[in-house]
């Protein structure tokens, strides 16, 4: 086991360059700064949830084992791996459960270091086994961060100690691989399927075609078809999965033979398998198409369901089409179907497009007088829409109305947030966003980092910056190298020479 790089006192040692983190104030309280709110319904908030999450002034107090263990696994070491944060857990003091495995690996998706770690501490704990649904979405976390190697190994795993390998496992890996652009492994896998003991069925077939489809890899897609139709028995789906992938590739020649063979198999066409004509000609532009498609669905008996119509609202807003926009939307409702929260998302973004963004958030406001709870893409659209307008206020205060809806935010929700924390010099509200992301158990992403470092080189923050860089790397991200270079750059520029070579350092 790789020994723990400790200071005189035997704590871990810190990088000394990126103290200033652990010594910000997260709660936005103290003495008045430049960068301090004075929204006292946004502060008071702010304040609340800060206490609440055992912030307090210029540290951080623990008060749930989720807490413990977060601050353990985000320590500043002089090395990061696996078997020291392994190590330091072991003085947490924390009983491990089902609920707190599932909130870490939710917590830490991102950064496989610290998950893995803790997957393989919290193994070890007395009482206590992996449920088959942990070590699936740990294999999912390791595939995310392209350690396959360390994936594989997981899988043996699994086989050695008799843990049910299911569909859902070799999903997860078929998906991540092809992601990785490694198709060839994931159709491996798929050959292989009974040795992990899982049937090789139609179900089966449909995960990997639908993977290559969303790697946009039709051609391999329809070369799985081919290789296993005789074997495999396809299903209406499976036509729909390669159906989309041609339109997607805009080779509607080929979906349209696609859509002959799915009827000599006796499957009828549907409204799965003309919305993927339907989002090509959006994408294109070609609206008279879509006009014509929509009777001629009409016409056939196969009527055009919400999503059909949602996809066609979209695509006129994206062209500022408001008027033809409020038409499909009065069709869609003359052929019965009531507005979701999709319809009312959508109506949020054409209005956005339209730059009458109180408009839009009056369509928020309405929906739960019509029974409709907004959902996250509502509100990430309007909070990405007032953050482009500098109106802090009132995209912080759809931060915390997502709270009383109950509606999970995800990575989308706080990317706008936090280039306008960097854009505005806002680095208090910055850190607590960042740590209210954590305690949501949203996992930053590479993106993420590469934001905030790019954001705060624009303001001057290259400190930050700095610390943000080296954070991204300590968590064994794939980092994108025009991020480093960047940095380099304007750290070259303002004389930080030493700085300049840490960095280097970190992206050799």
């Amino acid at each position: 086991m790789n020994e723990l790089s400790k200071n005189k006192n035997g704590s871990p040692q810190i990088f000394s360059w990126v103290k200033f983190y652990e010594n910000q104030n997260w709660a936005i309280k103290g003495p008045k700064s430049k960068d301090d709110l004075l929204i006292p319904e946004v502060v008071h908030w702010v304040e609340t949830r800060s206490s609440s999450s055992g912030l307090s002034g210029d540290f951080v107090t623990v008060d749930s084992d989720a807490d413990k263990i977060t601050k353990i696994l985000n320590a500043r070491f002089e090395v990061r791996s696996l078997d020291i944060l392994e190590e330091s857990l072991y003085d947490s003091g924390v009983k491990v459960n089902e609920s707190l495995v599932e909130q870490i690996l939710e917590r830490f998706s991102n950064d496989w270091i610290a998950a893995f770690g803790f997957f393989k501490w919290a193994e070890k704990q007395m009482g206590y086994n992996h449920r088959p649904g942990f070590y699936d979405k740990m294999v999912d976390v390791l595939g995310k961060a392209k350690n396959y190697d360390l994936m594989w190994d997981l899988l043996e795993t699994m086989d050695r100690m008799g843990v049910c390998i299911s569909l859902e496992t070799v999903s997860k890996v078929m998906r991540r691989l092809v992601k990785g652009d490694k198709w060839e492994d994931a159709i491996e896998v798929f050959r292989k399927l009974e040795q992990y003991g899982v049937s090789k069925n139609t179900s089966a077939m449909n995960v990997l075609i639908d993977a290559l489809v969303k790697g946009h890899h039709i051609k391999h897609a329809q070369n799985v078809f081919l290789e296993f139709k005789d074997q495999i028995p396809p299903d209406s789906n499976t036509f729909n999965i390669l159906v989309k992938g041609w339109c997607q590739a805009s080779q509607l020649d080929k979906a349209g033979r696609t859509m002959e063979e799915m009827e000599k198999h006796g499957f009828r066409p549907g409204v799965v398998a003309y919305t993927s004509f339907i989002k090509d000609y959006c994408f294109r532009k070609d609206f008279e198409k879509v006009y014509n498609l929509l009777n001629e669905m009409q016409e056939k008996g196969c009527p055009p369901d919400v999503v059909t119509y949602t996809i066609v609202m979209n695509a006129l807003g994206r062209e500022k089409k408001i008027g033809a926009a409020t038409c499909i939307y009065e069709r869609m409702k003359k052929n019965g179907h009531a507005s979701d929260a999709s319809s009312y998302s959508c109506w949020i973004y054409i209005l956005t497009r339209d730059g009458r963004v109180h408009d839009a958030l009056k369509v928020l406001e309405d929906m739960p007088r019509k029974g409709v709870i907004p959902n996250v893409k509502a509100f990430n659209t309007l909070i990405t829409a007032f953050c482009a307008q500098n109106e802090e206020e009132t995209a912080l205060k759809l931060l915390m109305t997502m709270e009383c809806y109950r509606c999970k935010s995800d990575i989308e929700t706080y990317a706008p947030l936090l280039k306008m924390c960097c854009k505005k010099n806002r680095m208090k509200l910055l850190f607590f966003l960042l740590d209210y992301m954590l305690k949501d158990d949203v996992s930053p992403e590479c993106t993420t980092y590469s934001l905030l470092v790019h954001g705060l080189c624009k303001s001057g923050k290259l400190e930050e910056a700095c610390f943000f860089f080296e954070d991204m790397v300590s968590r064994g991200m794939v980092r994108m190298d025009c991020t480093g270079i960047m940095l380099m750059e304007e750290l070259s520029r303002s004389g930080l020479k030493n700085e300049m070579e840490r960095i280097k350092k970190l992206t050799l």
